[in-house]
């Protein structure tokens, strides 16, 4: 089994490669504001208990979000692996993660780390909100305070990670299929391993 996570600022292409990886490798792809709306649209007790947080306009707590995650886990025993997307956000959560992972003799195996500049970033989100219909791509204050606020969080995942040598910075800039073959040779390296 190989696990991963992909991390990048909003506008890294994050999205674009992560589809990607998953068709390559035959990874699934565990988003965790997807398995809240699918919790949720199921009426599973986690989904209910994650609703009335969100109802109260509460962040949903780390211990429901990795009850959700080992759900997805168990109900996807044929999976090769998983790229986690949007999870881990914090010190605790990966340390809930790895925790949860060594229960079942697996581990994270790489993150990768799309590297884009901020004004690489805010030309793309800019140009995406020209169709994308998204509010929060037309701003230039709003997208500033993005990328700075998925700094903060991530920093701590980051460094979490690279204690045990597992973070690779890829160049986010180029062609989508140069960015994708990047992370693919950093991959292969460790799959090889």
């Amino acid at each position: 089994m190989f696990n991963l996570i992909l991390f990048g600022p909003p506008g890294s292409g994050k999205g674009t490669q992560s589809e990607r990886l998953i068709a390559r490798y035959g990874l699934k792809h565990l988003s965790t504001g997807d398995l809240l709306r699918s919790e949720i649209a199921h009426k599973t007790a986690l989904g209910l208990e994650a609703k009335g947080f969100m109802d109260r306009g509460e962040l949903v707590p780390d211990a429901v979000v990795i009850g959700m995650i080992r759900s997805a886990l168990d109900n996807n025993p044929e999976a090769k692996g998983f790229l986690f997307d949007g999870f881990p956000r914090t010190k605790a959560q990966s340390e809930a993660l790895d925790a949860l992972l060594a229960q079942r003799e697996e581990a994270i195996n790489v993150v990768l780390a799309l590297e884009v500049t901020e004004e690489e970033l805010v030309k793309r989100l800019l140009n995406r909100g020209l169709t994308s219909g998204r509010t929060d791509d037309v701003n230039e204050g709003i997208i500033r305070a993005r990328i700075e606020e998925y700094h903060k969080k991530t920093s701590a995942v980051a460094d979490h990670y690279r204690q045990f040598g597992k973070v690779v910075e890829v160049k986010g800039e180029g062609t989508v299929d140069d960015i994708f073959e990047a992370l693919c040779a950093e991959i292969e390296k460790r799959k090889a391993a």
